[in-house]
């Protein structure tokens, strides 16, 4: 990669031609996305769904940049109904009704692809239905804010605003990040915030945006596992989750469904 100029927060700023590859790794991991989804079905373990996103992710020559990240040993996280993020895939069967978000991360010629999507594995409830419409309305308000000379606070504000709007509650324990021939780099991407505040949007940042939103309230907790967060008050919760880029005049996204199918998955 051409040498590339770092903001005083720390921030790469990207290549134009750097783009290119942040949008193949980003079609990939949302291929994959793509092709599980018919697999969650009631009676399906969370197991069964990371063995088949283990195998795509060898037959499309891909890397998993979770398998062997600080120990883990999955190529997704899955975190079912009150699972806020980092859920590590087992003997979970899944029972008719149940909501889930798949996270999924590849490298493809060093560059990384990020995103996670909600399932639902049967019927989903009315208020999960409408829990995982806010959550993905969320991100989508989120991304319309990016673009250069705004904020990261409007970006959080915009998705805060409209969560709360909705008498739901954003996790702050947990946020987005830059990206790019790294897993994680600056910025911190909160999805809460006053307009105006933060570092400012440039031309050529690389970060995703992946609001959790919960249907109680926002605290969470990690088990002792250190890796799943759970909501404090075991409220179900959502989370979508997208690998954009600042482009001249606002953003494009790099995880964009091949199928048209990021939402909605169910």
């Amino acid at each position: 990669m051409n040498d590339a100029r770092v903001t005083r927060e720390g921030i790469r700023i990207h290549a134009p031609e750097d783009f290119a590859g942040m949008r193949a790794a980003g079609r990939m991991a949302a291929l994959i996305l793509d092709e599980v989804g018919p697999l969650v079905t009631p009676g399906v373990t969370t197991a069964a769904l990371d063995d088949f996103i283990r195998h795509r992710v060898e037959a499309l020559d891909l890397t998993s940049a979770t398998i062997g990240y600080r120990g883990y040993q999955h190529a997704s996280c899955i975190s079912v109904n009150h699972v806020v993020c980092h859920g590590i895939p087992g003997d979970k069967v899944l029972a008719d009704g149940d909501i889930l978000n798949i996270d999924v991360t590849v490298i493809l010629d060093g560059w990384f692809g990020d995103s996670s999507r909600m399932y639902v594995a049967g019927t989903p409830s009315v208020k999960a239905r409408r829990l995982i419409q806010v959550t993905h309305d969320a991100l989508m308000k989120g991304i319309e804010a990016v673009r250069p000379g705004a904020t990261f606070g409007d970006v959080g504000a915009a998705i805060q605003t409209w969560v709360e709007a909705h008498k739901m509650s954003v996790v702050r324990d947990f946020c987005g990040h830059g990206l790019g021939r790294v897993f994680h780099a600056p910025p911190n991407v909160l999805h809460y915030g006053r307009p105006g505040r933060g570092a400012v949007l440039e031309e050529g940042m690389f970060f995703t945006i992946e609001p959790m939103v919960n249907l109680g309230r926002p605290e969470t907790k990690v088990l002792g596992d250190d890796w799943t967060a759970v909501t404090r008050d075991r409220s179900l919760s959502a989370q979508f989750e997208h690998a954009v880029g600042v482009t001249a005049d606002g953003c494009e996204i790099f995880t964009l469904s091949p199928g048209g199918l990021f939402y909605p998955a169910i």
